[in-house]
């Protein structure tokens, strides 16, 4: 039985992180974790370790007061798992202690990487831990440095408080240390820029660092997925940039006592962290109903494929806008800078689309069914769960036992992929030897 599991990388992904999931349980309840006397309870850590290694954010207790050091490193060590992928650990680990991967690994691997070709995961495994590595070690020693010279925090704490929050943001898993996440920082470009930075490299996806920093990178040649990506994560940034800077630019409760620089850094973090990441800098639950909206479109489209971003991802929502524009335009064919988009990558797009807005709206029907709260606010929290981006409302605390329990599949089910979950729990996959006559039915 764990042989045919581990066979098969649609079924042994979905595992690896269940158990983690388990494990981190575990470690949370212990009374080391949680501070005061008494242990942590089953479904606030159960809930927790699901939102960490499913690098989301969301929170039902304050991760500065209830949790002690241990609990905290437990949920460091989880998001940090959560982020590369259990099975690009393993392989990470298997290079730098025997130098050889073996076939099955390779297959698991890339089935997390997605990688081209089996060939390819030791060059990607090996981006993987160069660019985690130094993105999270630089940005941890500038907010280290800061959070101690400018907000007088000891070095070990300063430290500390450093290195999660670089993890954290390249994880794109949205938990802080402090209370009330990096609302105090909202005018200190030297804490929120670096995370933005942080966020968006994590976010991106490794294949895009492994093309651009190769020794074959040429203009030319270069892939779809990587002009795709690059190019739509842009505009989608820049856009949420420009309309959350529009509609929260008078609002006292949230951009209004602002400098005019502090508002355009605040659009552009906002911007940045609705692709998944889940920290804010002001109070979401301040916000305009226009700018909730836009938060929800842009934490259903997410980030980069095979980073540590959530969401249907940007490939997929580009690839469906130039399906839908090949047709509105009548070519025959769906392109992208003189290349013609696979028939079988459409397909996927397609899968991956329906199947996670069918997750979002059974997700919603049942949080509305036993909640009494605003519809907006509660989709709000169904989305950010599923898109893995941990910002809220700040009712997640509030939510009854049901919605919680929901809300946790909900962030399983977007970790490891609506259409990869659906595979694992398939029993067998068939291949059909003849085709049935095509018939047309109407549409529209």
């Amino acid at each position: 039985m764990l042989r045919s599991i581990l066979n098969q990388p649609a079924r042994a992904i979905p595992a690896a992180f269940l158990a983690v999931i388990v494990l981190g349980t575990l470690a949370l309840m212990t009374p080391l974790a949680r501070t005061g006397s008494a242990e942590a309870d089953f479904l606030v850590a159960l809930f927790t370790a699901v939102s960490a290694t499913c690098v989301t954010g969301l929170a039902v207790v304050d991760t500065a007061t209830y949790w002690t050091g241990f609990g905290q490193f437990v949920i460091f060590a989880l998001f940090q798992l959560g982020g590369l992928g259990v099975m690009t650990g393993g392989t990470i680990l298997s290079i730098l202690m025997s130098r050889k991967i073996s076939m099955q690994g390779r297959i698991l691997a890339q089935a997390e990487t997605h990688a081209m070709g089996l060939g390819d995961v030791t060059d990607v495994a090996k981006w993987v831990l160069l660019v985690t590595l130094s993105v999270e070690l630089g940005v941890a020693i500038l907010l280290a440095l800061n959070f101690h010279i400018r907000y007088d925090e000891a070095l070990p704490v300063a430290l500390w408080n450093g290195l999660f929050h670089s993890v954290s943001s390249f994880n794109n898993a949205g938990f802080s240390t402090y209370s009330d996440n990096l609302m105090k920082f909202a005018g200190d470009p030297v804490v929120l820029l670096p995370i933005a930075l942080a966020l968006i490299a994590g976010g991106i996806g490794f294949p895009v660092f492994q093309e651009l920093f190769s020794k074959n990178n040429q203009r030319r040649h270069r892939s779809m997925h990587l002009r795709v990506t690059l190019w739509g994560y842009l505009i989608l940034l820049l856009l949420g940039t420009v309309l959350f800077g529009a509609y929260e630019w008078s609002n006292e409760k949230t951009f209004g006592p602002l400098s005019v620089f502090d508002k355009i850094m605040n659009a552009f973090f906002a911007s940045a962290s609705a692709r998944t990441a889940g920290f804010n800098s002001v109070d979401v639950g301040q916000m305009t109903p226009e700018t909730l909206f836009v938060h929800l479109i842009l934490m259903f489209i997410g980030g980069g494929s095979a980073g540590t971003a959530g969401g249907i991802k940007v490939t997929t929502f580009c690839i469906l806008f130039f399906v839908v524009w090949s047709e509105v335009s009548g070519d025959p064919q769906s392109t992208f800078g003189h290349r013609a988009i696979a028939y079988e990558t459409q397909r996927q797009a397609l899968a991956v689309a329906l199947v996670s807005t069918a997750a979002v709206m059974l997700g919603t029907l049942v949080v509305v069914s036993v909640s009494n709260l605003p519809f907006i606010v509660l989709i709000f929290e169904v989305i950010s769960a599923f898109a893995t981006v941990g910002l809220s409302t700040g009712i997640t605390a509030d939510l009854p036992a049901t919605a919680k329990v929901t809300l946790i599949f909900l962030m399983y089910a977007g970790r490891v992929g609506a259409v990869t979950l659906i595979a694992a729990l398939a029993l067998r996959s068939t291949t059909k030897l003849y085709r049935y006559p095509e018939e047309r039915p109407i549409v529209g």
